[in-house]
């Protein structure tokens, strides 16, 4: 099989989870969701299994996370004001930033939005030229969820906003679906980026999928604990309050079996859009990406949510398939998921912005970093490299520190923050974070 597969301009279908852990893909509906879609995918694609997030200045990280997917930047230099406090300011993109889709639309690309769109409505129609079906914030109900249609004034009024009748992810499939038969006979290429709203909580699964999990059979994570062992500066967050503490496994295990039958189900819905696009005659022409948000703990260390650094939070899966992407291929080196923007640009051969502070994921190991940071707030900061990582906490004047060697303990289980023998790796990594950090805010 030929490792890349390139002819002309190609179209691009970026779909973008929210709150899809890194680990669940693949599964067996014991151990994970079954994802047979996003399975075909990796297997006619790259999978980057290393991928993972920056973090952010909010609670809701799909916030930063999203608007460096959409600039190639890291996550406060995405923001116009990450630090206001203000969260409607603290969405707005940086002006001065170029969009993915304004980049490729200024290219020739027809730009398309579809789903979620949790930064500001201006920035919206910076980087679409149309849409459809689209959620403005953070969560919702996912039947019957109030939609904006696509707002050429780009005011986006609350009035104008009304219930749509279905569930979210079909909805939005189906408006992709829509869009990608209208685009079968125009010679302009097009970007169409979907962005569903799960498995974000509420996660309410239609019975069909949800059916399919025994939540007495389904098997917790290894770091799955009843409580996280200290204060981490973020045990009250709104996240943490969906289930009580300490953590019952039986409850949690009915949280994963909600879960992966959201995951599932917007697998399906993934597999309709790309029918459409072989029944078009697309298929072929078409990069298709699938990445998250941020990941998600869902009883990982004691922990509910993704307002932290633990790699069930960070780690996020990224999928690309088609025209110019490697076949058959596991890439494991750790790699920002907002790398995609100078990744599609290349392949898209469009120029890459000088806005863009990220180099495209090929050629490989040629354009990796030494380190990977990610911080969450001013209370919570990370430095890894290719075996060890550091996490820094600062609650209330006190300073605390994880040394963990992801080599042997992936799941983060064994702090050697204490012991003797790390105390270089712990020193070494210490001060690059201190002068990663000097230089980020």
């Amino acid at each position: 099989m030929n490792s890349t597969r390139r002819e002309q301009t190609p179209n691009i279908l970026m779909i973008v989870a929210d709150d899809h852990r890194h680990d669940c893909l693949h599964g067996d509906r014991v151990k994970g969701p079954a994802t047979p879609t996003l399975d075909h995918l990796a297997e006619n694609g790259t999978e980057f299994t290393g991928a993972r997030i920056m973090g952010g200045d909010t609670q809701a990280v799909c916030v930063p996370s999203r608007a460096a997917l959409l600039t190639g930047c890291g996550s406060r230099r995405a923001l116009a004001t990450p630090h206001s406090s203000d969260f409607r300011e603290r969405q707005c993109l940086a002006p001065d930033r170029v969009l993915l889709g304004e980049a490729l639309g200024q290219a020739g690309y027809r730009t398309h939005v579809v789903g979620k769109w949790h930064n500001d409505p201006a920035a919206l129609n910076r980087c679409f030229q149309s849409g459809d079906a689209l959620f403005l914030g953070g969560m919702s109900e996912h039947e019957n969820p109030t939609l904006h249609a696509y707002d050429p004034s780009g005011r986006y009024e609350t009035a104008k906003a009304k219930p749509a009748d279905g569930f979210s992810s079909e909805l939005f499939a189906n408006a992709s679906i829509d869009f990608i038969e209208k685009t079968k006979t125009n010679d302009a290429p097009f970007f169409l980026y979907c962005a569903f709203t799960s498995p974000h909580d509420p996660r309410t699964p239609p019975a069909k999928y949800r059916e399919r999990y025994d939540d007495e059979k389904l098997v917790l994570p290894a770091n799955f604990l009843a409580q996280h062992p200290f204060d981490n500066g973020e045990l009250n967050v709104r996240d943490e309050q969906l289930e009580s503490t300490p953590r019952d496994p039986a409850a949690l295990r009915r949280h994963r079996g909600d879960y992966y039958g959201m995951i599932e189900h917007h697998d399906h819905q993934i597999g309709r859009m790309i029918a459409a696009l072989e029944q078009s005659g697309q298929l072929e022409n078409t990069i298709i990406v699938y990445v998250s948000d941020h990941g998600l703990a869902l009883g990982s260390h004691g922990l509910m949510g993704k307002q932290n650094l633990y790699e069930h939070s960070i780690r996020v899966p990224l999928i690309m398939s088609g025209p110019g992407v490697p076949v058959e291929q596991t890439a494991t080196r750790d790699v920002y998921s907002h790398r995609l923007m100078a990744t599609l640009s290349d392949l898209a051969n469009v120029t890459v912005p000088t806005t863009v502070d990220t180099a495209s994921l090929w050629p490989t190991e040629k354009t990796d970093s030494e380190y990977h940071y990610a911080h969450y707030f001013d209370m919570q900061r990370m430095i890894k490299d290719k075996r060890w990582k550091l996490i820094r906490y600062q609650v209330d004047g006190t300073i605390r520190e994880q040394l963990f060697d992801l080599a042997n303990d992936p799941h983060e289980l064994d702090d050697l923050i204490s012991d003797p023998a790390t105390q270089p790796h712990r020193n070494r990594l210490s001060a690059a974070l201190e002068k990663w950090w000097a230089s980020y805010v």
